[in-house]
């Protein structure tokens, strides 16, 4: 099969999807790898490294012109004109948010195939997992960045010092971004509570850390009474393949202190909070009720090197299963088979089609 690696151009995205070892593997596994000029320049990756991986350069066109195309976020619209039937896309589409989108997938009847709906058995999610470990620990970083008084903050330092109280952090929801975000703030000394609605998980937690965290049940009241005191607001929740619930109103957030944060990392999926939107790298913030809003959709691409390797070591197994049978080696792995979102024309993912009032059909019966 031939594969393309097209360079990112969502704003100040530098990660790319794939290392020059995976080129390599790829490679070797009879594919022919076709990576764009330039793709991995962000990530501190040469032209030269994929060429000594076996892999052959080309513009956008050609790596877009490949069989398989292989990315880290979702095509923007100046890319939808790549769009045929019988292409193969593998990237992160976070399409309940996307409904555009995902009608030109279904309509250009192209296959694709979701990093972050990739599912085990045990409900775990490999692909999404350490780019969530990455913007989970960022979150709390740009948080104690804008609490600085100079940025527009309330002047608070997160873990305190003698004699004053320690900065508080809520995070609402506890998987994958919200532990990496609890590890963040105790590492700096934070006040941390975590709000969830699985008790069990919450259980989980405490016992992993017993006192040094508050763990509550999330129920509207208790959101609302602890964003009234936060300094600090994570929003760390998902729903696999569906839009973000919506915890914090417009009030909650009028309810917070001036100069306030709230970092949501759920954007890419809706965002969680009333008045969040979407913001980029370069004009990451904005405010709101005198609450500061950081909507960055890519918050792993700040820190390219370290996100690209971590996410190749996470994708290039079930690249090298689709390159080897194409879509149907998503009817022989149960996990890769809920990672399929659009195929022969339909929606394929029903949190999906339940996000975006858009009927599904199921997987078999159309690859």
């Amino acid at each position: 099969m031939r594969i393309g690696v097209p360079k990112e151009i969502k704003t100040e995205e530098y990660r790319v999807a794939l290392v020059p070892a995976g080129a390599q593997r790829l490679g070797a596994a009879g594919h022919q790898v076709l990576v764009e000029a330039g793709a991995g320049a962000g990530a501190g990756i040469p032209d030269q490294a994929y060429q000594a991986a076996g892999a052959q350069l080309t513009d956008a066109a050609g790596a877009w012109g490949a069989d398989m195309v292989i990315k880290v976020k979702e095509p923007l619209p100046s890319e939808y004109d790549y769009f045929r039937p019988g292409l193969l896309l593998y990237t992160y589409l976070h399409l309940a948010a996307q409904p555009e989108l995902t009608r030109r997938l279904a309509s250009d009847q192209v296959s694709a195939v979701a990093y972050e709906t990739i599912q085990l058995a045990d409900g775990s999610l490999p692909l999404l997992t350490p780019m969530s470990e990455v913007a989970g620990r960022m979150a709390v970083q740009a948080g104690a960045h804008w609490l600085e008084k100079p940025q527009g903050g309330r002047g608070v330092l997160l873990g305190g010092v003698p004699g004053v109280s320690q900065g508080h952090v809520v995070i609402l929801g506890a998987g994958v971004v919200g532990h990496a975000a609890l590890k963040m703030a105790l590492g700096l000394g934070a006040k941390v509570t975590v709000i969830n609605r699985s008790f069990t998980r919450l259980a989980y937690l405490d016992d992993l850390y017993g006192g040094r965290i508050t763990t509550l049940i999330s129920l509207p009241d208790t959101v609302a009474n602890l964003t009234r005191a936060a300094d600090l607001v994570i929003g760390a929740v998902l729903v696999p393949g569906a839009k973000a619930p919506m915890l914090v109103s417009e009030q909650m957030v009028e309810d917070m202190p001036e100069g306030s944060v709230i970092v949501d990392v759920a954007i890419d999926q809706g965002g969680c909070v009333a008045t969040m939107r979407p913001t980029s790298h370069s004009e990451p913030v904005y405010t709101v009720h005198g609450v500061i809003h950081y909507g960055v959709a890519n918050i792993p691409g700040a820190v390219a090197r370290t996100s690209t390797f971590a996410l190749t070591n996470a994708t290039l197994g079930y690249a090298l299963e689709l390159a080897g049978k194409g879509l149907a080696a998503a009817l022989e792995d149960p996990a890769l088979a809920l990672g399929v979102n659009v195929a022969g024309g339909r929606i394929v993912h029903p949190a999906v089609g339940a996000s975006l009032g858009l009927e599904t059909a199921p997987l078999d019966q159309v690859v």
